[in-house]
């Protein structure tokens, strides 16, 4: 029991301690490849790997992080209630846009996925990556797909859009702040929030309500659209 209880408290103070020494790194540089989604992981691997730890060992300690991924959703509403008036004048195009992108995203993943011959476990857990990881985890369990690897394409899609995306803002006539906040909630989630408070507070609560809005469309409409392309494939 007391071996369990340190390796649990490891676990936790090293997924603390990789997160914040990795969001130090980017705030110093602003280097997309130190976004603490890929340095964090990083530091994590090389201390199992130094102190000879097994994962599943360091995950039954750390698994309640991943549990508190749910909850924390809740945060978004603060910023949400106080821009709200902005939100409901714009309702409108934001739902639109972010029911719109929803259905492409499942559809172009699906697709590409097909055309290049992946697996079927891996086009359905590929299928949901433009959600938030709780949510897509969620798709691709009612699926078939693995929630592991849905995990990792939700990442790597996260840390691209927020990469690409203000790229494409600088070479399209992207000069709202609504616009900005729909279009990297929706195409990068999580990460993309992040991005788009770092370019003010009314494209970060934009990013969130399009975000939430993504995963719950998403989460009802997934598993039936996904379904019914496969069907035709």
């Amino acid at each position: 029991m007391g071996n369990v209880s340190i390796v649990g408290l490891f676990s936790i103070l090293l997924s603390l301690l990789a997160y914040v020494c990795s969001k130090q790194l980017y705030a110093r540089f602003r280097f997309f490849l130190l976004s603490p989604l890929l340095v964090s992981p990083a530091l994590i691997i090389a201390v199992l790997l130094v102190a000879h730890l097994d994962y599943e060992q360091y995950k039954s300690g750390a698994d309640w992080l991943t549990y508190m991924l749910q909850p924390a959703t809740v945060a978004f509403a603060i910023p949400m209630y106080k821009y709200w008036q902005t939100l409901k004048k714009h309702a409108v195009e934001i739902l639109s846009s972010v029911l719109l992108g929803s259905v492409t995203a499942i559809f172009t993943s699906m697709i590409v996925a097909y055309f290049v011959h992946l697996s079927p476990q891996i086009v359905d857990s590929l299928a949901p990556r433009s959600v938030t990881t709780p949510f897509a985890m969620k798709i691709a369990e009612q699926v078939g797909g693995s929630d592991t690897m849905t995990a990792v394409f939700v990442i790597i899609t996260g840390i691209s859009g927020s990469v690409i995306g203000p790229l494409l803002m600088k070479m399209l006539p992207i000069r709202t702040a609504i616009a900005k906040g729909a279009m990297l909630g929706m195409g990068a989630h999580g990460a993309g929030t992040a991005k788009a408070f770092e370019l003010g507070s009314v494209e970060g609560t934009v990013s969130s309500l399009s975000m939430i809005v993504a995963a719950c469309c998403s989460l009802l409409i997934a598993p039936y659209f996904i379904r019914f392309i496969i069907a035709f494939l």
